[in-house]
């Protein structure tokens, strides 16, 4: 049995649920806060980073959304994530890799970090500015997703791609935490209202974080 170390608004750790939940491979949560260092957890990854995923019976220890990600690709032949020609898979990589630096760095590590980390670590007040400054950098960065979609199906291209999840997993972290301003991005309101609606996705909807709530639209698939 896989075992997933994750905290439950991360959003690397929330990329391989969904692309688990999609290949229909079983597994169980460990919740895992990165910030407590604890022993335990640093004997699997001395980075003290989530998600890493753990099959105790096959000693197989992965560390990285990405190195997890791909091997799940490699090992399980159901819903292929990374498919198509050799620039398909190269697109699909590559906005892979937006969500997880651009989107990540501009929007969603802002986000945790005012919103999460200074009430739960530090006990601080979040920072205004840098808020706003996140919730601006959201809104620049949609209008690119809604370009996408009034060319595509999907993000890469015409079929449900590990582009799309990890978007979802990225936007929903953002979402729950307040940072999306749907009102002007149509296109891309109704490619996430479709992704909320995947058995993939259900699970994430139900889970919340110790003492911050998400605002109310947040578990509505039409919202």
């Amino acid at each position: 049995m896989w075992h997933l170390y994750q905290f439950a608004l991360c959003p690397f750790s929330r990329k391989v649920r969904l692309l688990m939940g999609e290949k229909g491979v079983g597994y169980e949560l460990v919740r895992e806060y990165p910030w407590e260092r604890r022993d335990e957890f640093l004997d699997l990854n001395p980075a003290g980073q989530v998600p890493v995923l753990v099959n105790a019976d096959s000693g197989i220890t992965l560390i990285h959304s990405d190195a997890i990600s791909e091997y799940l690709e490699e090992t399980v032949d159901q819903a292929p994530m990374i498919s198509g020609t050799a620039v398909n898979r190269a697109e699909i990589r590559r906005l892979v890799a937006w969500f997880d630096e651009q989107f990540y760095f501009q929007v969603v590590g802002p986000l945790l970090h005012e919103r999460m980390e200074k009430r739960l670590v530090s006990r601080t007040t979040p920072d205004a500015g840098v808020l706003r400054m996140a919730m601006r950098n959201a809104n620049q960065l949609l209008d690119y997703m809604d370009w996408l979609l009034d060319h595509r199906n999907w993000l890469a291209g015409a079929s449900l791609t590990l582009a799309d999840l990890a978007g979802a997993a990225h936007i929903s972290v953002a979402d729950y935490l307040g940072g999306i301003d749907w009102r002007s991005h149509e296109q891309t309101r109704r490619w996430y209202s479709g992704l909320k609606s995947r058995p993939s996705f259900r699970p994430l909807l139900s889970e919340r974080m110790e003492v911050i709530p998400p605002p109310p639209h947040y578990d509505k698939v039409d919202f």
